[in-house]
């Protein structure tokens, strides 16, 4: 079966995304180093190798060349999670949803994620991340996404929820290695650690403490 990477993204607007990261830091650097996060990622999934790229985005943000883009849909995070799904499905094609949280990840990991996809005895991958939450979801189905509206985001157990919500469908779950993902300050600068020193994510972090 043959797949594809989305990355769910908002658009690096001062004042609109990682507001949580001031203070520390002002609005003008959050949203640095949001689009540094975006553009290791983006750059990540692009050295993935045999995978559909598209960009699922809220707001103006281009889509790379070569990639496909689609503009999110919905009011709740798990409706646009849940559309993510539904508005790019493609016949015979798993999908591989990644956000924008995780600058670390590499194509290495990804294409790990992408086989193990496409695996027999394989319905979903499954990324925790250590908040609790999840950085990755892989479905081979993408109609299973459904179940991402009814649970709650950005707690401490939507990671366990979404797992249960998933085996209570009868999914054979792979667990991915757990990332740490960039919610705060304290958390960008332990990611940056994470991350190749020439990424613009680790330069966009250290120019802002």
């Amino acid at each position: 079966m043959s797949a594809q990477v989305l990355v769910l993204a908002k658009t690096p607007v001062p004042g609109r995304v990682k507001t949580r990261l001031c203070p520390p830091c002002t609005p003008r650097e959050a949203a640095g180093i949001a689009a540094a996060a975006l553009a290791d990622t983006l750059a990540a999934v692009a050295a993935t190798p045999g995978v559909r790229r598209r960009l699922v985005v809220e707001g103006d943000h281009p889509a790379p060349p070569g990639w496909g883009r689609t503009a999110q849909r919905g009011t709740t995070l798990g409706e646009r999670l849940e559309n993510a799904y539904a508005d790019t499905r493609i016949a015979g094609a798993g999908s591989l949803l990644i956000g924008m949280d995780t600058p670390q990840v590499g194509a290495g990991l990804l294409a790990a994620a992408v086989r193990r996809l496409g695996e027999d005895d394989v319905d979903a991958v499954f990324g925790p991340a250590e908040d609790g939450g999840w950085w990755a979801l892989g479905l081979n189905d993408p109609a299973h996404g459904r179940v991402l509206r009814d649970i709650p985001t950005s707690t401490s157990d939507t990671g366990a929820l979404t797992l249960a919500a998933l085996r209570d469908r009868g999914l054979r779950i792979a667990e991915l290695p757990a990332l740490r993902d960039v919610d705060t300050f304290v958390d960008a600068c332990a990611v940056a650690v994470a991350c190749p020193a020439a990424g613009r994510f680790p330069q966009a972090v250290a120019a802002a403490r």
